[in-house]
């Protein structure tokens, strides 16, 4: 008999897992985000604001949205730092008395809830309907492509337009601040679908005809464990190049809609809402309340924008 010591299972996973991770650290997505001071920066504020809006409640001095911690009193107070601030409004306070610095961290989080939840909706719905398209061809492909090219002709801000104008007038005084919720991301997911349904579509066209899918169809799978287990995976590298440019742009049309007084409403607003409230204000002097939300938006678009940029040049193999 053998005297060799054949290790525990409990012992080999760990070697397995620390094998993984650092694969996961040698592959060329992690040396490409490694190398770029610019992404890393990006990463950072994005994670920071989603940090911000997630513990919003424990950050702000102030529930904005609870008409018993305002007072009028305290309305259009300058900020902290200069000569007619007061503690503890360090970005001064807006006509109702809710403290800037706490109404942005609240209607961050309100953004930014509405984007990936309208990104999470679009891509959903393109998905599917480009791998039905892409699988199955024929007549569904040219009615989804059809339907697909129509929408193409509207702008994205346009389509949500209708979608929300649409929601209203068929609830009207029933749409409260949920609902309303509710009705942006629905909007903002059918303005953004077709970007993943053409995608898929071409991605699937192409894996259809590969050998792996001829011998899943050969050993009888179903179409639809077919494309969800075999042909999607191999399709997801340009989807999350998409979703992640398609956040800054659903919260960009969310602040929109917003400040054009098509979404959220000011007793629950958003970073466009707070945007729209301070424009009102911003030739009397109050320039802080239009200023630090719109700093914010901005901020939180521009790091997006560069994770999907970086993204995009990190998942293309031509530029590896």
């Amino acid at each position: 008999m053998s005297d060799a010591v054949v290790p525990h299972r409990s012992e080999a996973h760990p070697q397995t897992s620390a094998g993984w991770f650092r694969r996961a650290l040698d592959s060329d997505i992690v040396y490409s985000f490694r190398r770029s001071r610019l992404t890393m920066v990006a990463a950072v504020i994005t994670l920071l604001f989603f940090l911000l809006a997630i513990f919003a409640s424990w950050l702000a001095v102030q529930n904005p949205f609870d008409p018993a911690q305002l007072q009028l009193i305290n309305s259009r107070i300058a900020p902290l730092w200069t000569a007619d601030g007061q503690s503890p409004f360090l970005l001064g306070t807006d006509e109702q008395g809710r403290d800037v610095l706490s109404a942005i961290l609240y209607g961050l989080r309100i953004s930014l809830a509405v984007g990936v939840a309208g990104v999470v909706f679009a891509g959903a719905l393109g998905i599917a309907l480009g791998l039905v398209a892409g699988y199955f061809g024929g007549v569904v492909d040219s009615v989804i492509m059809r339907i697909a090219d129509v929408q193409l002709t509207f702008p994205a801000i346009l389509i949500a337009l209708l979608v929300n104008g649409v929601a209203k007038s068929l609830l009207g005084n029933r749409l409260d601040e949920m609902s309303t919720f509710g009705v942006l991301i629905i909007a903002i997911g059918l303005s953004f679908w077709v970007q993943y349904a053409r995608t898929v579509r071409g991605s699937v066209m192409v894996e259809k005809n590969k050998d792996y899918v001829a011998a899943a169809q050969l050993i009888g799978l179903p179409a639809p464990k077919i494309m969800l287990r075999h042909v999607l995976p191999n399709t997801m590298g340009p989807i999350l190049v998409i979703a992640t440019i398609n956040l800054a742009l659903a919260i960009i049309t969310e602040a929109t809609l917003s400040f054009l007084g098509a979404g959220m409403p000011d007793t629950m607003p958003s970073l466009g809402t707070l945007i729209r409230i301070g424009n009102n204000y911003l030739f009397a002097g109050e320039w802080w309340i239009v200023a630090f939300p719109g700093i914010a938006l901005a901020g939180l678009i521009l790091s997006i924008n560069l994770l999907g940029d970086w993204l995009r040049d990190a998942l293309n193999p031509k530029l590896r």
